[in-house]
């Protein structure tokens, strides 16, 4: 994005550089996109990653509700610059909500969620599937 350049107003020449740096570098940082999602099926478990750099583990929020996997986040940044004869503030929110229906083959107790180098990997463990109890039973 190339904002106007006005040459007899280098004050406001600087203005607009800054907040072109910097806000709309953030807005783009930051815009409220939805990370894109990779879901695995392995033999022992599923694996699901956010890719979401940028974030720390303590904006994302994962809740578990009857079966429902809800991941999460909010962050919020505010700038303010004070120069001798103008104040800039700046806020940028962003946000996503995104839902899983698992299959009841998750073994719900033992999810797990992981954030390195700006992947959220979520480990969902299967059940162990039941055995079933077949056999010819004798008669005494």
């Amino acid at each position: 994005m190339n904002l106007v350049r006005i040459n007899r107003y280098p004050v406001f020449n600087d203005l607009m550089e800054n907040f072109e740096r910097n806000f709309i570098g953030r807005l783009n940082e930051a815009n409220g996109d939805v990370p894109a999602v990779n879901i695995k099926d392995q033999k022992d478990k599923y694996v699901i990653e956010f890719a979401a750099p940028g974030l720390n583990k303590e904006d994302f929020k994962v809740d578990l509700d009857n079966y429902v996997l809800t991941v999460s986040s909010e962050k919020k940044i505010e700038n303010e610059e004070k120069e001798s004869n103008y104040t800039r503030r700046e806020f940028v929110y962003s946000s996503f909500s995104r839902s899983f229906t698992l299959p009841r083959t998750v073994n719900a107790d033992k999810i797990k969620a992981d954030y390195v180098n700006g992947i959220l990997a979520i480990s969902l463990p299967k059940k162990e599937e039941e055995t079933k109890l077949t056999r010819q039973i004798e008669i005494s």
